[in-house]
């Protein structure tokens, strides 16, 4: 569990505690100088007993509780934690490249990725919203999260090999994590064979996107031996090291299916998985408690805390 502060620079006023603490001492300080010039002492002892002048500590407490909860409120504080749920934004960030047109999947790594795609759709419940977007050399953006399935697997069985050389994982963690938005946990299922070889370092997507609570799961696709791509004889192999990199990076986990079986079984095992990052804006209720805290010292303030 941590908290995020959405506009932090207003924690900067959290600098005026030290003042209001010393106002309230030095206007207790005054008050006593007055109340020893012109207090009748019998009769305050008869109603107070020994104390003069109070030091109001509880006073000075809740005041500054207050003004905390008040300078939290305005910077927009959000409580993470691990929770369970089965509402919440998925991107999917399927490889392009023409590497997916290798065969060691049938009839080839995007056919059969497409055809899974849709099957995942029928088993993903309304409360899911799910964007989708495609990459090789550049990433490009299918659907936004939405609910709406029949346009997903339009987009799906539209979807095809881009004409830009190479495969830009990095690009591709950056633009889906930037499709991500809201209040819902946020998480990324990322597909290819892995081979980044241009663009934008991985490492460096993943230094980027570090504090946005956005889990990745990625799935290599492809065999050991490689598949190749009849038409022009070259052979294309899975680099792993990359994909696990990225899912342990973020809390997720990755994957490694063998033919299209256990590439679908994947897909519903992260499915499943229901303990995600969930964010709380809890400003109104710190909104709240600030209220609160300064009607309870305006009470004492009126009674047993009333200047005599």
């Amino acid at each position: 569990m941590n908290i995020e502060f959405l506009k932090p620079q207003y924690l900067l006023l959290l600098g005026v505690i030290p003042l209001i603490i010393f106002v309230h001492f030095y206007s207790l300080k005054h008050g006593r100088k007055q109340a020893l010039k012109f207090a009748n002492f019998d009769a305050i002892r008869r109603v107070t007993g020994e104390r003069v002048i109070a030091k109001n500590v509880l006073l000075l407490l809740l005041r500054v509780i207050a003004v905390v909860t008040l300078i939290m409120a305005a910077s927009g504080t959000k409580l993470w934690y691990e929770g369970q749920t089965l509402d919440y934004d998925l991107v999917l960030a399927i490889d392009a490249s023409s590497s997916m047109l290798a065969e060691d999947y049938k009839p080839n790594r995007m056919e059969a990725t497409k055809a899974t795609l849709l099957m995942f759709l029928d088993t993903m419940p309304s409360s899911v919203n799910i964007g989708l977007l495609s990459f090789s050399g550049a990433a490009y953006i299918h659907s936004l999260p939405t609910n709406d399935f029949d346009k997903l697997r339009e987009s799906i069985r539209t979807m095809d090999i881009q004409k830009l050389g190479g495969t830009d994982i990095g690009t591709a963690i950056i633009t889906s994590t930037n499709m991500l938005s809201g209040q819902k946990p946020r998480v990324v299922i990322l597909l290819s064979d892995g081979q980044s070889n241009i663009g934008v370092n991985p490492e460096d997507a993943l230094e980027y996107i570090k504090d946005t609570k956005v889990t990745i799961y990625t799935i290599g696709i492809g065999t050991s031996e490689g598949g190749v791509i009849s038409d022009i004889g070259a052979s294309f192999k899975l680099d792993e090291e990359t994909l696990k990199l990225i899912a342990s990076s973020t809390g997720g986990q990755y994957f490694r299916p063998t033919d299209e079986a256990s590439l679908m079984a994947t897909f519903g095992e992260i499915a499943k998985f229901s303990d995600r990052p969930i964010g709380l804006d809890i400003s109104i209720y710190l909104l709240f408690m600030t209220v609160l805290l300064l009607f309870v010292e305006w009470g004492l303030i009126s009674t047993k805390y009333k200047i005599i």
